[in-house]
């Protein structure tokens, strides 16, 4: 798939340490925190229409920053512990972008496992996303619809730099972000993602148009349908988070994700970019990311098995380890 691709595939950890005994209580101990981040989640979501702030709109949480050897333990699996060296990571701060009718939300688990490790997590809503409350029918470009984050990499120190993390058509608004701020951004993570704009393959199920402007006038935005999403996207995900998607997810603005980009050598071309393969993916099939790696290769490409489109939710786990790996490449 081009030059220097390198095709990596992380397998999740396996349970079974120990007496039945000492496995039975690791069980009880992990359910027992997912249980207390999913409560956290569902009370953000929950709050969502009575708040009209939430940081900046945006989920911010800041850990240690220490160069020493960190581990990662693994709250979502069976507590085995990864060695981390963060003085080998060049870029600490992760940024996160959801896809389509999500929102910063979607990142609650993926914030915990980064923070874990001293690493800085920042999740955004896009414009009309999460609780941002931008109407969606005056969403109708790409900056329109990218700007708290292209604000927020404005606002950074010209020093500093982050990973970007963007998720389904969250690609194609990191896409625009490399193109304006190149220099702001280390890595660009594609998470089962368009790469270079427009998401017609992700508009072809699941969906019913909406016309906030009139039947006249061209549709503004996208209502995904509820009766199919389950097997659509979270296929794998857990009954949990499942709910606290259905609670929470928003209609999608229809101009800026089926918007095509200009992109460029000299800006977009310049950052280093990966991409993450979910292999049992009902919404963008292993063909179609196939597809969107050899039209545009990364410099590498992770595979996640038994996920489905949202490993944020269904592989928590396997999607922090490929996260840590990418900080940690110097190329």
């Amino acid at each position: 798939m081009g030059n220097g691709l390198a095709c990596m595939r992380i397998k999740d950890l396996r349970g079974g340490f120990g007496s039945q005994s000492k496995r039975n209580s690791s069980r009880r101990k992990m359910a027992a925190q997912e249980e207390l981040l999913l409560r956290q989640a569902l009370s953000t979501a929950s709050n969502r229409q009575h708040s009209q702030r939430f940081d900046g709109s945006m989920s911010r949480r800041t850990g240690s920053l220490s160069s020493r050897r960190r581990t990662l333990s693994d709250p979502f699996s069976n507590g085995k512990q990864v060695p981390i060296y963060l003085e080998n990571i060049e870029t600490r701060k992760f940024v996160l972008v959801h896809g389509e009718g999500f929102g910063a939300w979607c990142w609650y688990k993926t914030i915990s496992l980064l923070e874990e490790v001293g690493l800085t997590a920042v999740a955004l809503d896009l414009a009309g996303s999460g609780i941002d409350n931008t109407d969606i029918n005056s969403i109708t470009t790409m900056a329109d619809y990218a700007k708290p984050l292209i604000d927020y990499l404005h606002g950074l120190p010209d020093d500093e730099k982050v990973i970007l993390v963007g998720h389904s058509c969250g690609g194609a608004i990191i896409s625009y972000a490399l193109e304006l701020h190149p220099k702001k951004i280390s890595k660009a993570v594609f998470l089962s993602a368009t790469m270079l704009g427009s998401a017609e393959i992700f508009m072809q199920e699941s969906q019913s148009l909406l016309y906030g402007n009139g039947k006249d006038k061209p549709p503004t935005g996208l209502m995904l349908d509820k009766q199919q999403i389950k097997g659509l996207y979270f296929n794998h995900s857990p009954s949990k988070d499942i709910a606290l998607a259905l609670v929470s997810m928003r209609p999608i603005p229809l101009a800026p994700i089926m918007e095509k980009l200009s992109l460029t050598p000299e800006n977009y071309g310049t950052v280093r970019r990966y991409f993450v393969q979910t292999i049992e993916d009902n919404m963008l099939s292993p063909d179609i990311q196939e597809k969107l790696v050899r039209e545009n290769p990364p410099l590498g490409i992770f595979k996640i098995k038994g996920t489905d489109h949202c490993p944020f939710f269904s592989k928590p786990q396997s999607l922090n380890k490929i996260l840590l790996e990418i900080a940690q490449l110097s190329w």
